[in-house]
């Protein structure tokens, strides 16, 4: 039995689908994630395929691919929409974090470079200077950038898998009580444990940080 070689044009035409898919489910995070499109809301297939100019197959895959990390949920004979996290499940996915992030500090703290330790200190640096500005919205990408910094740093494919999706459901979740300031001093903390190679010590610094978080960010929700 022979394989027939598949078509030059079915084979360009199902990298194109992918290429659409890959960039149509990016653009909806990014709307997620913005704000643009709020828990709970419906994502209609039209209407967002129109929106980004593409045909539904693409904007079909990108809902299955945000399903998976977490983002997105199908109803039966409803529709997408964009995933509502409650409380407990926002309080459950902070112990996972802080368990995550604690391992990556300690992994980092091993092994991290001359070159590394001024990269994450720069970046302290900046915050610090978002902070002087009030720029809370820049502190908050800095901030995200600190974290995912470390966990690239760190190496572990796996491990940044697993904290990207927790990142994003708290995203969800947090929106609207995120109080980046008051945390400065914790992430310089952090970043000084694992230039000195005290994975211990980073390890402590990073658990605090997050329950520190949890904190600050479930009062926020509290009735």
């Amino acid at each position: 039995m022979t394989n027939k070689p598949v078509p030059l044009e079915s084979t360009l035409a199902l990298l194109r689908n992918r290429s659409l898919a890959s960039a149509a489910q990016e653009e909806i995070e990014r709307l997620i994630l913005s704000g643009d499109l709020p828990a709970g809301a419906r994502i209609g297939e039209a209407e967002m395929a129109l929106r980004l100019g593409i045909s539904r197959g693409p904007i079909r895959e990108a809902f299955r691919g945000l399903e998976e990390v977490g983002l997105v949920r199908f109803e039966k004979n409803r529709g997408v929409f964009v995933r509502e996290i409650d409380i407990a499940e926002a309080d459950q996915n902070f112990e996972v974090r802080g368990a995550l992030e604690a391992l990556a500090v300690r992994i980092l703290a091993n092994k991290i470079s001359d070159g590394e330790i001024r990269e994450l200190r720069s970046l302290v640096k900046s915050m610090d200077k978002a902070v002087a500005r009030d720029e809370a919205a820049e502190y908050a990408a800095l901030n995200l950038e600190l974290h995912r910094r470390i966990f690239e740093m760190a190496g572990n494919t796996k491990l940044m898998e697993m904290y990207g999706r927790i990142t994003k459901e708290l995203m969800l979740f947090r929106r609207r009580s995120l109080a980046p300031h008051p945390t400065l001093d914790e992430h310089r903390e952090i970043v000084e444990k694992i230039a000195a190679h005290d994975a211990e010590g980073a390890s402590r610094a990073m658990l605090n940080h997050v329950e520190g978080s949890r904190h600050r960010i479930l009062a926020a929700y509290a009735p």
